[in-house]
């Protein structure tokens, strides 16, 4: 679909033009589609501030209007020999000013909504670890598919596994191609256990090696007999620093479905002028904790953690130098296997060179639903 095309599309939804059957696959289009619903959410900012703009120039053309039919000079001078005149001058002109106070108040209310000052709750760091809200849904069913499985136990056909949802998920990304990867800290803090699903449905049973809470890093393996090589990781992991503005994105699992979400470098500091943090102008949601920061060369250069309560599209990446030595920090004796990054900068990444669409074909199998149990 055009862009021309998308904005009539939104146009039409915030108006509420469409009919039932359309908004209920546009609101699906949304969830399924970040950057749809990025561009859903600036466009009715956009359009929020332009209706303020409007009442702003209504309000100065209403308060000319006003100040032109009174005759403030010679009102002055009355006022000076006269007092008694204020009484009359607020019975002959009462219902203007009244009007006018009244439009100055709006717009001062308006100024506060739209700049976010009405609101006395400070912005806050929103971890983007996503809660599995049908979890006792889920429990419901999986218990009565139990009992039928038990009920139908000698029949011949073999019933289907269920597998529980978790209690809460995350992205995660693969280190290396033998089963090691890496999540955010918060993501994983209190699992009884742990399982990794790829982009076909598998999921792996994974454990902790290493967790660094400071810089909210986790380490995971995969120890399950059923995981199988993925062959070469197609990224580089970037030791030197990014550029303000540069083009970046991130994958990972805000849904069930896998979801891209591209954007910009927009501040070498994180929440609170945070050093060990990049912020992005990305719209991330919760389930996009752990996921990969990528530029457009394929460099690895971030993991996404969190974001702002206030502003949708500013979300915060951990720098990739400080997964380079959480991962140097890590005892030889809790790896099992080799754990080998490629951060020579010289050597180009696989990804460099591609399409964004072609990039995104080749990670996906390397980007990981964390659940936690």
């Amino acid at each position: 679909m055009s862009d021309t095309k998308m904005l009539e599309q939104i146009e039409r939804y915030l108006n509420g033009e469409m009919s039932l059957e359309e908004r209920a696959q546009f609101e699906q289009l949304r969830k399924e589609n970040a950057v749809i619903d990025s561009q859903v959410v600036e466009h009715q900012a956009f359009v929020g501030l332009l209706k303020h703009y409007g009442e702003r120039l209504d309000l100065e053309t209403r308060l000319n209007a006003i100040h032109d039919e009174i005759d403030v000079n010679t009102l002055k001078e009355e006022l000076m020999v006269h007092p008694s005149w204020i009484v009359s001058m607020w019975r002959h002109h009462h219902s203007k000013i009244s009007v006018a106070a009244s439009i100055a108040i709006f717009a001062m209310l308006s100024t506060l909504f739209f700049t976010g000052k009405f609101n006395n709750k400070d912005s806050k760091y929103l971890e983007l670890r996503d809660k599995i809200g049908s979890l006792q849904t889920s429990t419901a069913r999986i218990n009565a598919t139990n009992n039928r499985i038990l009920n139908n136990i000698n029949k011949s056909d073999k019933p289907k596994p269920v597998i529980n949802p978790g209690n809460f998920r995350g992205t995660g990304f693969a280190l290396t191609s033998n089963g090691y990867i890496v999540t955010n800290y918060h993501v994983i803090k209190g699992a009884d256990s742990l399982y990794v699903q790829n982009v076909n449905g598998d999921s792996y049973h994974a454990k902790v090696v290493y967790s660094e809470p400071e810089h909210d890093i986790a380490v995971l393996e995969i120890n399950d007999s059923e995981f199988k090589n993925l062959g070469a990781v197609p990224y580089n992991f970037k030791k030197s620093k990014s550029d303000l503005g540069e083009d970046v994105y991130t994958i990972g699992y805000p849904s069930d479905a896998i979801a891209f979400g591209p954007g910009f470098l927009t501040s070498a500091a994180g929440f609170n002028g945070d050093t060990t943090a990049y912020e992005v102008s990305i719209a991330a949601r919760p389930g996009n904790s752990g996921g990969p920061l990528l530029d457009s060369k394929g460099n690895l250069i971030g993991i996404i953690s969190g974001k702002q309560t206030q502003y949708e599209s500013s979300a915060y990446a951990i720098k990739s130098n400080y997964l380079l030595k959480a991962i140097q920090d890590i005892p030889s004796d809790s790896l099992k296997r080799k754990l080998s990054l490629n951060t020579k900068n010289k050597t180009k990444s696989s990804l460099a060179g591609l399409s964004r669409t072609q990039q995104l074909a080749k990670l996906q199998k390397y980007i990981f639903m964390v659940k936690v149990y």
